[in-house]
């Protein structure tokens, strides 16, 4: 089975770890990537070998458009296999702390243009996956303690979702392995809360003490971060549950950031003994 991944980001990556094993051929545009996004020709002979299509790229800041629309709309409408999207949770807008699943209406938040993207890939067909605020190894709250960046805003009742990027991976994986119906599926964890109960909890695992509780104001966020204080929802993830038969392996933030630092620390332990056996090596005079 062949897969084409159009943005080979942080969650496409382990999407294609999870899938390799199990025999795919995983081609891809980005940086990291084995096409180059440019290239019509070749993204265009792979499209023709591939058995399943997945984006993962957001809608242009600049200009609003999906760069994968704008440039293989065309081609993929006429794609006869399995089609993916990652979109997100933020197309919901601001539910006032309320639950949301699938049925919610989109397009009334912030992000419009993910809002309409999120609409055409629908129009396309597409297992549309939409994703709260995605975190794992390398990029979750241990981090942004660790470098200084951690905030603990002080706004009552405001509560978040969150998902493992390896949850997402394995709810992509199921819906490829089902042949899933066509639709939107929220893919998130068990416990909606506030996001300063996730930078307390990274705090304790580290064992420093949590930042000070600050008011929006005072923490002088960018305008990106000040728009994630915006909305207020928690997102419900019973349709993947029931359609693709997933359950996240790590349903709370609690669960997820304790993998994390053990995935950090066995990061840490095979780069110290990388380097250990490299000092051997070049000790013996057999070291490159």
């Amino acid at each position: 089975m062949r897969l084409l991944i159009f943005g080979l980001g942080y969650t496409a990556k382990h999407l294609a770890a999870r899938l390799e094993p199990h025999g795919w051929a995983v081609e891809a545009t980005g940086s990291d990537g084995t096409l180059d996004f440019g290239d019509a020709d070749a993204v265009r002979f792979s499209l023709g070998k591939a058995d399943a299509v997945l984006s993962s790229v957001p809608p242009d800041r600049q200009s609003g458009t999906d760069p994968v629309l704008t440039a293989y709309g065309s081609d993929l409408a006429k794609f006869g296999g399995w089609t993916g999207y990652l979109s997100s949770t933020g197309v919901y807008g601001d539910a006032d702390g309320a639950w949301v699943d699938e049925t919610a209406p989109i397009g009334t938040g912030r992000r419009s243009a993910r809002s309409e993207a999120d609409r055409v890939w629908l129009g396309l067909g597409a297992r549309v996956f939409r994703l709260p605020g995605i975190y794992g190894p390398g990029r979750s709250a241990l981090d942004r303690v660790r470098e200084g960046r951690a905030n603990r805003i002080d706004i009552p009742g405001q509560v978040f979702s969150r998902v493992h990027v390896r949850d997402i991976a394995e709810g992509v994986a199921l819906a490829l392995k089902q042949r899933a119906p066509r639709g939107a599926y929220n893919l998130s964890d068990d416990l909606p809360c506030p996001q300063n109960d996730v930078i307390e909890e990274a705090c304790r695992l580290l064992g420093v003490a949590p930042p000070p509780l600050q008011t929006l104001e005072e923490a002088d966020l960018s305008p990106m971060a000040r728009g994630f204080y915006a909305e207020n929802r928690r997102v419900a993830n019973i349709k993947a549950k029931r359609v693709l038969e997933w359950q996240p392996a790590y349903p709370t933030y609690r669960e997820g950031l304790a993998a994390c630092l053990a995935a950090d620390l066995a990061a840490d332990l095979g780069s110290g003994l990388a380097a250990g056996d490299s000092a051997s090596l070049s000790d013996r005079g057999l070291g490159g």
